[in-house]
This record gives structure tokens, sequence and C-alpha cells, in this order.
């Protein structure tokens, strides 16, 4: 009864740590069930590394003592990076102690190890080979005694969950009464107890969204919409979409996603973001004033007129209520008849003599020089001035000049812009006519309006 008492003192330590930590749900938990042997030789003085401590490791028959029953049991639980911690449980009974044979001694061991995986840091996923340090507490018969162990074996995994692990543990007895030994364990393992935090049913170590419940085909993560395309990778994930368009609609089939179709229900153009072009004139329908006539961007989509009917459209014509000509960008050009007809009207303005005043019968003539003009309205002129010889030559030229800008004032002063006039005298120096007849020298007495051109 004594014994018994001990073997599930040693369970309830074990059953003790595993609920103890239960609650790290991210953490897996092994469990291997098996059957041991200790082999007590040598057992001289109990040094760790004594001479020959490993001459009879193998000698299976005569030191070994082996209860082929169920007689280990022990918990594991992954700490984390290579680690994890576990209590073991054992029993066993002794027929061989070194090289004395004795009567049937009860062996009870409880045991708690730190395990380093070897096989994890190799990435090595079926043989996983370990070493472990740790202690315990061995009881023989009825003497019992601390001990600090030091492991080395390995799991053979046969599936994820699954395997056969063997180890050997050196035991080194604190008290002389119990011996240092050796003890072998071999036993099947399980791997289970791994979390599933948000119960789509993939453990939370293989569950790339353990918050969110998801899909096995997305390691856990969701596909809200149902398109295919789970929601970290779809741009619109609470829509059903498309792989081309990351995960979003194009409910028009005009190749341009939804969410950057300004016109979604209609098919359009790319260009348009999204939107239709009816008379493919670069202007969406909904802001073309002419949607079925081609026309120009700059004019809503409609054509340009030509008001005036000349050639040139009302966009490049300087004069677009006024037939005019393309060379002259829809403008009248100033013809020689014109030309002609402008420097008669100009060689009958008459000024006081020897002044530039404008004599006010004059005035007439000028409001026909006003009307060509402005019927001419981009045309640019020079007025100029002209004198006979009579006199100083200095006097002719201030006069000729005198005389020209009058008549640019007059003219600026009845609405031509001055920016399309200019005025400079010639004194004397350009007559039209001999200047030795009192005929002569009037023709060379006049005022003259050119086209600049």
């Amino acid at each position: 009864m004594k014994n018994l008492s001990r073997l599930l003192f040693a369970m309830l330590l074990i059953l003790g740590y595993s609920n103890a930590d239960a609650q790290d749900k991210n953490n897996p938990w092994q469990i291997t069930i098996g059957a041991n042997a200790v082999d007590a030789y040598p057992s001289g003085d109990g040094a760790p590394f004594s001479e020959g401590i490993f001459d009879k490791y193998f000698d299976v028959s005569d030191h070994w003592n082996i209860l082929p029953s169920l007689s280990t049991i022990s918990v594991s639980k992954y700490i984390g990076d290579g680690f994890s911690f576990g209590i073991a449980g054992s029993l066993n009974k002794i027929e061989n102690r070194g090289d004395q044979e004795v009567d049937d001694l009860s062996y009870y061991g409880a045991d708690g190890t730190i395990k380093y995986s070897v096989g994890e840091v190799l990435d090595w996923n079926t043989f996983e080979p370990y070493l472990g340090v740790g202690g315990g507490y061995t009881w023989v018969d009825d003497l019992g005694a601390g001990t600090l162990n030091g492991t080395l074996g390995f799991n053979l995994w046969f599936t994820e969950n699954i395997g056969l692990t063997v180890q050997s543990a050196y035991k080194h007895a604190f008290e002389d009464y119990l011996d240092t030994h050796f003890q072998h364990t071999a036993g099947i393992s399980i791997k289970f107890g791994g979390a599933d935090t948000d119960g789509d049913g993939i453990y939370d170590k293989d569950d790339a969204c353990p918050d969110v419940p998801g899909l096995e085909a997305f390691n856990g993560c969701p596909d809200t919409d149902g398109d295919g395309i789970e929601d970290s990778k779809d741009s619109c994930p609470d829509e059903a979409g498309l792989a081309e368009f990351d995960g979003c609609p194009d409910t028009d089939s005009d190749g341009i996603a939804d969410k950057d179709d300004n016109c979604p229900t209609v098919a359009g153009l790319k260009a348009l973001a999204g939107c239709p072009d009816a008379d493919g004139d670069g202007v969406r329908d909904s802001d073309d004033k002419c949607p079925n006539t081609a026309g120009a961007p700059a004019n809503n989509g409609c054509p340009w007129p030509d008001t005036d009917g000349d050639g040139v459209l009302d966009k490049d014509d300087k004069c677009p209520d006024v037939v005019g000509t393309v060379a002259n960008n829809g403008c009248p050009e100033v013809t020689e008849e014109v030309q002609k007809t402008l420097n008669e009207y100009a060689k009958t303005i008459l000024f006081d003599t020897g002044r530039s005043t404008i004599k006010t019968q004059s005035e007439a003539v000028l409001k026909d020089i006003i009307a060509i003009l402005n019927e001419y309205s981009t045309a640019t002129f020079t007025i100029e001035g002209h004198t006979d010889s009579t006199g100083r030559a200095s006097t002719n030229q201030k006069l000729s000049e005198a005389r020209a800008n009058s008549v640019k004032d007059y003219l600026v002063a009845n609405g031509i812009n001055s920016s399309r006039l200019s005025a400079v005298g010639y004194g004397k120096d350009r007559p039209i006519d001999s200047n030795k007849t009192r005929k002569g020298r009037a023709n060379n007495r006049r005022v003259e309006i050119n086209l600049i051109k």
C-alpha cells in the first residue's frame, strides 16, 4: 500500500502540472506512455564521470532491470525557442543492483526535465534529437533521495501528432544510500492541445489569422465576400469581385473596377475613368453638350462654329462676325484698292497754315477714314506726315511730325485703339511731286495712312 501511494503521488504531480498551465493556449502538449529500464551499474562512489561508468552501458541481461508492462508516463509542454518542460512518473522492480542480485525491490521515480530540441534547430521534422537537464526524487523500496538528471533522447514522428520516444537519463543521487544509476525509457508519444482561439478548426500555431475565423485554404484567414480571395489581399473584402481587380467587382464589365469607375453601371473607357463617349470626341457623355456629334473638348464636346462662314472657326477667328481670309486669321485683308482709297482720303486732311491744327472741314473725311479702320479692325497702320521744301528743313521736320501725331490723336480720340497706330514725320525728304511748281508743292504737303505688313 505504501508503494502504491508513492506512485499515486508521482502521478498527481504530473496531472497537477498539466492543469496548472492549461490557460497557455498557444503551447502544444506532449504525453508519452511506455516502459523503462533501470541500470544500477556502477554503484561505486557515485562519481558522475568515474572510470568505467559506461563500460557496462549496453549489458542488458546482467544489469538492466526491465518492467515490460506500462511503467512510465510523462507530460511535457513546449515553452518556446526549442525548449520544453515536462514531468515524468515511473515504477520498476530491481533484481540486479550493479553486479549484485537482490530480492525484488520496488522503484518509484518522479522527475522534472527541461529539454532542448536539437531537431528543431536543425529543422528536422521527423527525427528530433534532444538534450535535457533536470532533477527529481527516487524511492528504492523504503528509501528515497533527490537526484540530478542529465538526459539524451530523440522523438521519431510517424505523423504530425504520433511518434516514438527513446531516451536515456543519468540520475546522480545526492544520498549515499541511493545508487547513482541510468534510467532508459521508450514509449509512444502523442502531441495535442493546440489552441483554436477563433474556433475555425485550425490551431493557432498554424493559423495566420488566429483571432478571426477563416478557411483552411487561406491558413485560417477569412474571405468575407466568398470570392476566393482572402481579405488581406482583397481590395474590396465586402464585395465579391475578380482576381484581376484584386477582389473588386466590375459591374459593367468594361475592364475597370467599380471602385475606380466613375460610371460603374455603364460600360465606358479607361481614359474617361470608366464613363462612355458615344461620339468618340474625348468628352464623356455626361459632360458632352453634343453627345452624338463629335466635337471639341474645349467647346463642351460640340463642334466649333464658324459664325461668319469664312472658313475660319470662331475659336481661331480674330474677326468671328466679319468675313475674312484664312491668311489673315479670319479678318478681312486690306487690299491695294482699300489702301489707295485710304490715302486719297488722308491727302484731303487740311491743317491751319504753318501749324498742326486740323481744320474743321476735314472731320467728314476723317470719319470716312475711321470707318475703313474699323472695318479692318486687326490691321495696324503708320500715319506719315510730309511737307514741301519751302523753309528750313528742321522746321519742316517738326511740322510733319506734329501733323502726323495730330491725325493719330484724332483717330484715337474717336475710338481707334492706339496700339494699331504709329506716327512719323519725314519733312521734305519724301516728295511725290516737283517742289518747283505750286501744284507740285501742294501735292507734297500731305498725310498718308499706310498698312503695316
